[in-house]
């Protein structure tokens, strides 16, 4: 049997190295990797028989759909999006879905939304909480403290102006005059310490300029700058779930306010040691021991949830590609 492994498609803009990342959680389960499959077209595969771990988010190509019959696919940690399911359980995605039950699905509402179809499907938690063969030593944690893109659904520059239909939709609807919103938010609950000294990560860098080797080498760097981390702060489920696996302590921002994006967070929030905060007014709660703002005292204890799925994942992956 040969090994696929998933690759992604690029916005004009930028792309998400949590996509690179969590190819990685599947990579350290395959004995080798013989080929790159698109994630939106996986229903143009042609060729030898490939074994592909079908985790992550599906999908933005809704025509491409269902993959092609040259594939074996193993689900775990699947999330179909609300935008897509419709189109996705067509009579022929439901057929196609049904063949390969059980569903694994990184979160309640999909699971729910497959079991609501007569598909068997259940929550497996995400695949990044598989990370912990990037985990090192305690000895190796420094001081450094990670802010990674947190807020990232707030208004930001390479969004509101992505392009002139953009820009002047979100002129329109006001959007374009709330640039200033996370930094306002985000100071309420970090200390302006702790925002000077913390080092910003991107997830999201700009688009055409790496090869798919370059960006799974992006990904490693980040797990391994976040294994060593005194802290990170985050509204990326692909850092907060790894930094679970890693042992780094981490505290998730939400502040998400539409469908489309609590929808993937079903049943995984409760993982977190989080702050939740109102978009609108920016006041926040946090569902652990807060004294005021985060500071560079700050020490929070991860809530250790995630090992029975973790370790249920682990066995399941291993079973299916015997």
């Amino acid at each position: 049997m040969k090994y696929g492994l998933l690759t992604y498609d690029e916005n004009k803009r930028f792309f998400n190295v949590g996509d690179n990342i969590q190819s990685l959680a599947a990579k350290q389960f395959l004995p080798k990797v013989d080929v790159f499959l698109n994630r939106e077209r996986l229903g143009e595969y042609k060729g030898d028989p490939v074994s592909l771990i079908m985790n992550g988010w599906f999908t933005h190509n809704i025509h491409n759909w269902v993959p092609s019959e040259d594939i074996d696919p193993v689900f775990v940690s699947f999330h179909m999006n609300n935008t897509a399911a419709p189109a996705m359980l067509s009579e022929k995605g439901i057929a196609y879905l049904k063949k390969h039950e059980p569903i694994g699905c990184r979160d309640q509402f999909t699971a729910d939304t497959l079991k609501a179809k007569g598909i068997d499907a259940h929550f497996t938690g995400c695949l990044t909480l598989t990370l912990d063969s990037y985990k090192v030593d305690d000895s190796e944690r420094g001081d450094d403290i990670y802010i990674v893109d947190p807020l990232y659904s707030y208004p930001r520059p390479e969004k509101i102006f992505y392009n002139t239909k953009a820009t002047i939709k979100n002129i329109l609807n006001g959007s374009a005059f709330q640039l200033n919103k996370k930094n306002k938010h985000l100071k309420n609950f970090i200390s302006q310490e702790v925002l000077n000294t913390a080092e910003f990560i991107n997830q999201e860098p700009p688009s055409n300029k790496y090869s798919d080797e370059e960006k799974f080498e992006m990904a490693e760097t980040l797990l391994n700058k976040y294994a060593r981390a005194k802290l990170v702060i985050t509204s990326r489920i692909h850092c907060a779930l790894p930094c679970l696996a890693l042992g780094t302590p981490v505290i998730f921002v939400n502040g998400f306010d539409s469908f489309v994006d609590s929808c993937r967070f079903d049943g995984i929030l409760e993982l977190f040691n989080r702050i939740d905060i109102d978009s609108k007014t920016g006041s926040f709660k946090a569902n652990f021991p807060l004294d005021g703002k985060i500071d560079l005292g700050t020490s929070v204890k991860n809530l250790e949830k995630h090992h029975d799925l973790a370790n249920a994942l682990k066995e399941k992956v291993k079973s299916k590609l015997k």
